[in-house]
Parts: C-alpha cells; sequence; structure tokens
C-alpha cells in the first residue's frame, strides 16, 4: 500500500475533495409491457425480463 511521504495539508484535501462530484446515472428509454419507462443502461436487461 502507498504510503505518503508528507502531510498533505487540510486545504489542498477539503478542495480535493469538493471537485469530486457524483454523475448521474444515464437514463434509457424502454417499453415494458407496453409501459415506457426511463432505467439505468446496466439495468436493462433486468428490467426486460422481470418487468417492474
Amino acid at each position: 500500500m502507498a504510503v505518503p511521504k508528507r502531510k498533505t495539508s487540510r486545504s489542498n484535501t477539503r478542495s480535493r475533495r469538493a471537485r469530486w462530484k457524483a454523475t448521474p446515472p444515464d437514463l434509457v428509454p424502454i417499453v415494458v409491457d407496453g409501459e415506457r419507462m426511463l432505467v439505468p443502461r446496466n439495468l436493462v436487461n433486468h428490467f426486460q425480463r422481470f418487468g417492474r
């Protein structure tokens, strides 16, 4: 495991954390049982197999 050689200042640490943003999942329109739904791309197969 990497070990830091020096202590990182509080301002550097907080500014680095503040820049990180979570991105919302891209939603894909699909039709299940005649109903149009917006679902995340990685769950399309699940919704097509099992419906709701």
